[in-house]
């Protein structure tokens, strides 16, 4: 990274990601810890799995391709885990990772991924940003029902530094935030105690039931759920970099952490939206700063695995919410628009967006991989719909 590169709202922008991360997908991984009855000693080596892996993937891939490259842990496949538990041992676990970190490789390194993604409308990708986006922004007005004055000066906030320091406003947006949680009493940092990692080996077990029940789902929804609209992020936002080496650079990571109990490593989604829009930078070249960022305080949250946990746990969750909401603003109004921009594509680019939103579950599939399908099968009928009626006017 050139020092000249460097900036304070791309530090912001790392920062925040890997906040909603932890205080968002985190409790999933928490849950399924809790689930399979295992120890806080054990829970601490995931967090530092989880973190380590993303926080170097992240780093590498940023720093290479200069594009703001944010990856995270497959919080669809965390969740997995909590119907799986405790029939599955923890080490069927690991070696259901490990099957799936090398499928997920060989996909990446085969070009198919690129191959898809190329042939993805923009309407339909900015439709399906725009669906996952959209409860994050809901959820943002909802938090006023408990806490009404963190809510609304929060966004009162937003409103007065968006006017008058746009390049800061989620940053300074922050510091209201938490200072308005202080004064009405609606933080727990008195718990809160140094407590660093402790990473733990657990020996891989494979297993027919494992590799069916948790490897080939977890491929099916990383891929679909992160790393799809995690690809269609980057386009919206003028990123051409090809899923190849991302997909190669996190499975190589995956299978390391899988050993330590960490999840597979993929492209983000929601948190890249915070990395790749304006608020991080108003020069695109110069966000790839944010992607770095966010890959440091990754590590530094694996270091202190234990303390990150009660840190974010001590926050409220309409903060994080309110917090979340403004942050993704921009990247939800980019990709409504986007999504409505070509009159061909409208419809289905909708549809897209009304499935995804929906938040709607099928055959163990979510909205995101839903959204594509029901919007690309749209896209394709509605499409032949208008040449045949554009060639029959034209004869």
């Amino acid at each position: 990274m050139q020092v000249k590169d460097w900036s304070l709202s791309a530090t912001v922008a790392g920062f925040l990601a890997v906040l909603i991360a932890y205080a968002g997908p985190a409790v999933i991984v928490v849950q399924a810890a809790d689930v399979a009855g295992i120890s806080n000693q054990m829970l601490s080596s995931w967090i530092w799995a989880i973190s380590i892996g993303p926080a170097v993937a992240g780093i590498i891939l940023s720093w290479v391709t200069r594009t703001p490259i944010v990856t995270a842990w497959s919080a669809p496949g965390t969740a997995l885990l909590v119907g799986l538990f405790p029939a599955l041992t923890i080490n069927e676990m690991v070696g259901a990772y490990l099957i799936a970190a090398v499928i997920t490789f060989v996909i990446g390194v085969s070009g198919y991924f690129d191959r898809l993604i190329r042939h993805i409308p923009m309407g339909i990708a900015a439709g399906l940003m725009a669906g996952i986006l959209f409860p994050f922004g809901v959820n943002a007005f909802r938090s006023a029902a408990s806490m009404p004055a963190i809510t609304f000066g929060m966004v009162a906030a937003y409103l007065v530094f968006r006017r008058f320091a746009p390049r800061y406003t989620i940053a300074l947006v922050l510091v209201v935030g938490i200072v308005l949680a202080a004064i009405f009493s609606e933080t727990r940092f008195g718990a809160l105690q140094l407590e660093f990692a402790t990473p733990q080996f657990i020996t891989p077990e494979w297993s027919w039931s494992s590799t069916l029940s948790l490897a080939l789902p977890l491929v099916l929804v990383s891929l679909t759920g992160q790393v799809l609209p995690g690809m269609a992020i980057l386009r919206v936002s003028g990123y051409t970099t090809p899923a190849r080496p991302i997909l190669t650079v996190t499975s190589i990571a995956s299978v390391f952490v899988a050993f330590f109990g960490g999840i597979t490593v993929v492209l983000a989604a929601i948190t890249a939206a915070i990395c790749t829009g304006k608020d991080a930078h108003e020069d695109p070249a110069r966000r790839y700063v944010a992607g770095i960022f966010n890959g440091v305080f990754y590590l530094t949250g694996g270091i202190f695995a234990g303390t990150i946990v009660m840190l974010f746990t001590a926050l409220p969750r309409e903060f994080i919410a309110v917090l979340a909401g403004l942050a993704l603003l921009g990247a939800i109004a980019t990709n409504v628009v986007e999504a409505v921009r070509e009159e061909g594509h409208r419809e289905a680019a909708i549809i897209t967006f009304l499935a995804t939103a929906s938040n709607m579950t099928y055959l163990g599939l979510g909205s995101a991989f839903w959204g594509a399908v029901l919007g690309g099968a749209a896209y394709a009928i509605l499409g032949y719909r208008r040449k045949a009626a554009l060639a029959k006017a034209r004869s």
